[in-house]
C-alpha cells in the first residue's frame, strides 16, 4: 500500500477560469472526474452571504426537539422531501444505519406541471422562519453552478457546450441538509457508509470537516478535504451510465471523527443535481467502441432513481 505522501490527491480547479479558457478548464475538470471521480471547485460564485443564511437556518431546525422535527418526516415520495429522521438510510448493501439525520428540499414546480405527478411538493417547518427562503436561494444557487460544471463536461466529453440544459431543466434535483449528531464509543455504523451517489453530479458544501474520503481505484481510501467556501464535486450514477463508465461515480464514506472530535456535531449541504424525470439516460454514442462495449441498457431517470432509492431503504 502508498505511503500517505505517495497517495494522489484530488485538485483544485477555479470555476473563474472557465470564461477566459473554456477549454482548459473543461480539460481539468474533466480529467480530474475521469482520475478520481471527484474534484474540488474553488472561485464557484456562490454567494457566502446565502451559504450562511441557508447553514444558520438548517442549523436551527435540527436543534429542535426530536418530536417537533418528527412532524415533518415523509412517508411517502421516497424520503425525497422534508424530514428524514436518524437511523433511516442505510448504504447499499450494508447492515448498520448510516449516523446523520437530514432535509431535503427539490423544486418548487407551478401548479398544474405535469412533472407534479413524480415530483412531490416540499414541505417546510413552520417554527424556522425564513426557512423556505434561504433553502431555495441555496438551492438555485448550487444549480447555477452545477450548470456552468455541466457546460465544462460536455466540452470534455465534445458534445455541444449546452448539451446538458434540456437534460436539467426542471430536473429532480434534491438540497440535502444533513447533521451528523456529537458520538458516543464506536459501534457498527459511520456517518455515512461507503456508497456511489445516484445523480448526475453532486456539489457539496460543508465537507472542509474531516471525514469526507473517496476509494481510489488502487484501493486506497484518500481523503477529500475542499479548503472552507470550496465545493467538492462528485460524478453520480446517472452520469457514469450515460458516459459508459467514462466518467467515474466512485464509492465514498464519510468516517467516525477522531475521539477529540467525537463531541462535536457535523454539518453539510450536498446538492444533488439530478436530470429531469423523463429523461431517457442512453450510452451516448462516443462513449461506445470495439475496447468499451456498452454496459448499461437505456432506462428514465425516474426510474432508476426509485431503482435506487429502494435499495438505501428510503422507498
Amino acid at each position: 500500500m502508498a505511503t500517505t505522501l505517495d497517495k494522489p490527491t484530488v485538485p483544485t480547479v477555479s470555476l473563474a477560469d472557465e470564461a477566459r479558457d473554456p477549454i482548459g478548464f473543461a480539460q481539468a475538470l474533466g480529467g480530474s472526474f475521469e482520475r478520481f471521480g471527484f474534484a474540488i471547485v474553488s472561485d464557484h460564485g456562490v454567494p457566502p452571504e446565502i451559504i450562511a443564511d441557508a447553514d444558520a437556518k438548517a442549523k436551527a431546525f435540527f436543534a429542535l426537539p426530536d418530536e417537533v422535527k418528527r412532524k415533518y418526516a415523509n412517508a411517502g415520495g421516497g424520503g425525497q422531501r422534508g424530514y428524514i429522521p436518524f437511523g433511516i438510510e442505510t448504504a447499499k448493501g450494508a447492515k448498520a444505519h448510516d449516523l446523520k439525520e437530514f432535509w431535503h428540499v427539490g423544486r418548487e414546480l407551478p401548479a398544474g406541471d405535469p412533472l407534479r405527478e413524480v415530483m412531490p411538493d416540499n414541505v417546510w417547518p413552520e417554527e424556522i422562519e425564513g426557512f423556505r427562503k434561504a433553502e431555495l436561494a441555496l438551492y438555485n444557487a448550487l444549480e447555477d453552478a452545477g450548470r456552468r460544471l455541466l457546460t465544462a463536461i460536455a466540452r470534455y466529453l465534445n458534445l455541444p457546450a449546452n448539451f446538458f440544459d434540456a437534460t436539467i431543466e426542471n430536473g429532480n434535483s434534491v438540497l440535502r441538509l444533513l447533521h451528523y449528531p456529537p458520538m458516543g464509543p464506536d459501534g457498527p455504523s459511520i456517518r455515512a457508509g461507503a456508497h456511489e451517489d445516484i445523480n448526475t453530479i453532486t456539489l457539496l458544501l460543508g465537507a472542509e470537516e474531516a471525514g469526507l474520503e473517496l476509494l481510489d481505484r488502487n484501493g486506497d481510501w484518500l481523503p477529500v478535504q475542499p479548503k472552507p467556501g470550496e465545493l467538492a464535486i462528485n460524478v453520480g450514477d446517472m452520469l457514469q451510465r450515460l458516459t459508459n463508465n467514462v466518467l467515474r461515480s466512485t464509492t465514498h464514506r464519510v468516517l467516525n471523527p477522531a475521539p477529540e472530535r467525537r463531541g462535536f456535531a457535523r454539518y453539510s449541504m450536498p446538492f444533488f443535481l439530478h436530470f429531469r424525470p423523463d429523461y431517457l439516460i442512453e450510452t451516448l454514442p462516443q462513449c461506445v467502441g470495439p475496447d468499451r462495449p456498452n454496459l448499461y441498457p437505456p432506462i428514465t431517470a425516474h426510474d432508476y432513481l426509485y431503482e435506487r432509492l429502494r435499495e438505501i431503504k428510503l422507498a
